[in-house]
């Protein structure tokens, strides 16, 4: 088994996000962007699940890394897998498992779990998932491609690992950096470090170098009142990866 590095954690990441915890699911408050996001690339991700769900023939297990207070893991449960919400804010799973128990899944949801740790310690425990998400993660980890290849641990052969983040351009530092956090204030200030924005050709070389296939890439566009998907990946992104 690989011996991992702790990429996947970042202790002033999980602080900045444990002070964001308590308004985690309020729409309207700091998270806004992320409410208003998440139909759009949970949809996305789970339009590759069903042919996936199809060939396992089954419902299939998801671990929804770096969870925060569980908007992703709340859809995907809804949408009918198994899923294991997975963040090492202890802030936003107290959140996150609240929210749950005031908002119970109904009956023909998947099932939904939520705890507090770190991907490497799944990896140790020799865990494995046919499918991953970590959606707006991998900015904030401290090794990207050694946070991928954590990921490809934790998946099962054929499985799926879906990755969403920004790029790294000039139009995403003015837009998604200074107009969201400094002009608009849609985000709090210091959620993005622009540096640490990935290009989706360093993203599809970093997962190439640890065994992951890139199968699918598109563009997240903000258009007045809503999002959508387009081919525009100057600012937001999500792909696609499948471990052979």
């Amino acid at each position: 088994m690989p011996d991992h590095a702790a990429s996947s954690v970042s202790d002033r990441e999980i602080a900045h996000f444990d002070q964001l915890a308590a308004t985690w699911w309020d729409p309207k408050g700091p998270m806004k962007p992320l409410h208003d996001m998440n139909p759009m690339r949970t949809e996305w991700v789970n339009a590759h699940l069903r042919r996936l769900e199809g060939l396992r023939g089954g419902t299939l297990s998801l671990l929804d890394i770096g969870c925060g207070a569980g908007l992703a893991s709340e859809a995907f449960a809804r949408m009918g897998h198994d899923v294991l919400g997975l963040d090492a804010s202890p802030e936003g799973i107290r959140a996150a498992e609240a929210h749950l128990a005031a908002n119970p899944l109904p009956e023909n949801s998947g099932s939904l779990t939520y705890r507090k740790g770190s991907a490497e310690e799944l990896v140790r425990e020799g865990q494995g998932f046919d499918v991953i998400s970590a959606l707006e993660v991998i900015e904030h980890v401290n090794d990207p491609q050694e946070f991928l290849a954590l990921l490809r641990s934790l998946t099962r052969p054929g499985g799926l690992i879906a990755v969403s983040t920004l790029n790294r351009t000039l139009r995403s530092l003015a837009v998604a950096k200074i107009g969201a956090e400094y002009i608009a204030r849609l985000l709090p200030v210091g959620t993005h470090d622009w540096k640490k924005f990935i290009k989706p050709e360093e993203l599809h070389r970093m997962g190439r170098a640890v065994g992951l296939r890139m199968i699918d890439v598109a563009g997240m566009s903000y258009r007045p009142m809503h999002w959508r998907i387009t081919r525009d990946t100057s600012i937001n992104y999500i792909t696609m990866f499948v471990r052979d």
